[in-house]
């Protein structure tokens, strides 16, 4: 079986995918001196948040995942971010590929939540690799060999990245979930009031309640 080594070199947005998603180049380094044929890989990301220092204002809008901060020693654990996979093609030694890894702006994901509320810096990521991998034995029949979990690697995308793209799939724009009987009491406002969108609607109870809306 091959020793497979893995490593992120960088990773970047898509700017044209379906929804949006970031590439990470990743590295896999394999010393046997064979050929391998392809690697079905599957990959878990998970956030560390423990591995990074936060600004006040990181702290306060982290308080609904984490809670106080004088009691981040005991709540600033690990969560899952997100899936990934990937088939490499035939290679010897090393190979790079792009990872495609699919993000959301749903703030009832946690993920989203973390990330929308960092400011800069980076966010330490841990990488978990399992998958398949296929190669010719010394007979010339092929052979399949899986790759344990406990094959990973550490990177640490820069929070900028991640900024950079949600602007370009929704530039200016924040995503709000509400409840459908909510939903259908502000939209009922919006018609009553003969306002043109719901942003309006919004706007105009924010600044009846007496609060000043940011811009």
């Amino acid at each position: 079986m091959p020793d497979l080594r893995f490593s992120v070199e960088k990773a970047e947005a898509v700017r044209h995918a379906a929804s949006p998603m970031l590439n990470f180049a990743l590295n896999i380094c394999d010393d046997s001196g064979e050929t391998i044929q392809a690697i079905v890989l599957r990959c878990q990301i998970r956030i560390e948040p423990a591995r990074r220092d936060y600004r006040p204002q990181e702290q306060e809008r982290l308080g609904d995942l984490f809670g106080e901060p004088s009691r981040w020693g005991q709540t600033l654990r690990p969560m899952l971010w997100t899936h990934a996979s990937v088939v490499t093609p035939p290679f010897e030694g090393s190979v790079t590929v792009d990872l495609p890894v699919p993000c959301t702006y749903d703030f009832n994901v946690a993920a989203a939540k973390y990330f929308h509320a960092l400011e800069n810096g980076e966010v330490p990521l841990r990488l978990l690799f399992s998958g398949t991998v296929f190669q010719h034995g010394p007979d010339g029949n092929l052979q399949i060999c899986q790759i344990p979990w406990e094959k990973e690697t550490t990177f640490r995308l820069p929070v900028e990245v991640w900024k950079r793209m949600m602007e370009i799939y929704y530039p200016n724009c924040q995503w709000l979930s509400l409840r459908r009987d909510i939903f259908d009491q502000l939209q009922g406002f919006k018609s009553r009031n003969g306002l043109p969108t719901l942003e309006a609607a919004i706007e105009k109870l924010v600044a009846e309640a007496g609060e000043e809306a940011p811009r």
